[in-house]
């Protein structure tokens, strides 16, 4: 997500998405064009007495509509809040809280496996949706009755906030409500067999979403079950994936230095991509006196005019921003250096810097594959099937 800060609460950085930026008006007319049935939904439900009056005015229900857009979002804010303070009350810190389309995105820097953790974590943010819709109705209902206005947006947010609570525990994984449920399911198994139950009926009830989106013409319902099931996916994978690297470091998966093809700075681009063909590597690091001066790969050498590659070298196309991850450091840690980096090779080095090997993404896919296939990276070993 595309975002930038706008503050921060408790020490917890605050961005907005791009995207929260053309949902907005799209709530504000949404409210204001259905102010008619909402008024109808609030005398209805709370007994509001509000009149049609009040919309005598065209420009009222635009206002109006964009000030209840505006709470529903704080109320999405301060629901995000409640899952953060309490997971920093737990030690696991915060990297920010992000509003965009969906809603509002707590980004953590750990997740908890821990049941009870996780529990208290992803029930706190409904709690807080539940405390906000009640204080709106309490301000509600000390509004006098000809507060109108005032009364239609306290009246719309104790509501909307409610729903948003309920909507929240449904048990679609990565939902509040499918992390109660994978925390409830840690109790009595592993936590990657735990997300694993609850990441499929998360993907179960996206589907139920989307369909229901798809027959009731509703776009927003149709993304948010797109996203439910993608989330749902990547995070199981992920979970499956610490777990079966567990205890593997990047020495037991890496090309070692004595195995590593490099090259020089005045290979020209003709005969590295001659090497490429007859080694079937796509990149190599680049060494000079000894020392890593770069990377290349076959994305750098295809910018290269055929013309051209007996006259270009690797030094003219390499990239020069090298990113390294310590030999000892775990499997899982040098996959997540390669998401963030958007690296296909890592340099693996030693406490004196010095080159001791290469990891590849590819070389981590292969690895969990052994693991996963006989649980364990041991040849001498029979191991168990991960989970």
């Amino acid at each position: 997500m595309r975002s930038f800060r706008i503050g921060s609460a408790f020490g917890i950085p605050i961005k907005l998405d791009l995207t929260f930026l053309l949902v907005l008006p799209l709530f504000a007319y949404l409210i204001g064009s259905q102010s008619a049935q909402i008024v109808e939904l609030l005398n209805e439900i709370l007994g509001a007495n509000i009149g049609d009056e009040i919309f005598v005015d065209g420009a009222v229900r635009w206002i109006l509509g964009t000030i209840a857009a505006l709470g529903l979002f704080v109320g999405v804010l301060l629901h995000e809040l409640g899952h953060s303070l309490v997971a920093r009350r737990f030690g696991f810190p915060i990297d920010s809280i992000t509003l965009w389309i969906f809603g509002g995105v707590a980004s953590f820097t750990e997740m908890p496996e821990d049941w009870r953790q996780e529990f208290a974590i992803a029930i706190a943010g409904p709690i807080v949706s539940v405390l906000v819709g009640v204080a709106c109705y309490g301000l509600f209902v000390a509004v006098p009755p000809a507060g109108g206005g005032a009364r239609f947006v306290l009246g719309y947010l104790a509501v909307l906030n409610v729903v948003l609570a309920v909507f929240n525990l449904l048990p679609a994984f990565p939902m509040d409500g499918g992390r109660i449920l994978r925390a409830l399911l840690a109790r009595t198994r592993p936590y990657a067999r735990a997300t694993s139950i609850a990441a499929e009926v998360g993907k179960f009830f996206a589907v139920l979403l989307g369909l229901v989106g798809l027959f009731s013409f509703n776009i927003l319902m149709i993304g948010i079950a797109f996203f439910v099931y993608i989330a749902a996916s990547s995070e199981s994978q992920q979970v499956q994936m610490k777990a079966a690297f567990e205890g593997v470091t990047v020495r037991d998966v890496m090309t070692p230095a004595d195995r590593l093809h490099t090259v020089s700075p005045e290979t020209t681009i003709a005969e590295l991509l001659s090497r490429m063909f007859s080694e079937r590597h796509t990149g190599y690091p680049v060494i000079e006196d000894g020392r890593p001066v770069g990377m290349v790969t076959l994305d750098d050498a295809r910018d290269v005019q055929p013309v051209e590659r007996e006259a270009y070298t690797v030094a003219d196309v390499m990239t020069r921003e090298l990113v390294t991850i310590p030999v000892d450091a775990d499997a899982m840690e040098a996959f997540d250096r390669l998401q963030d980096h958007d690296v296909g090779r890592l340099l693996v080095v030693d406490a004196r810097d010095d080159v001791v090997g290469l990891l590849s993404r590819t070389d981590l896919m292969t690895a969990l594959d052994v693991v996963r296939s006989t649980g364990t990276l041991d040849p001498n070993e029979s191991g168990s099937l991960a989970d």
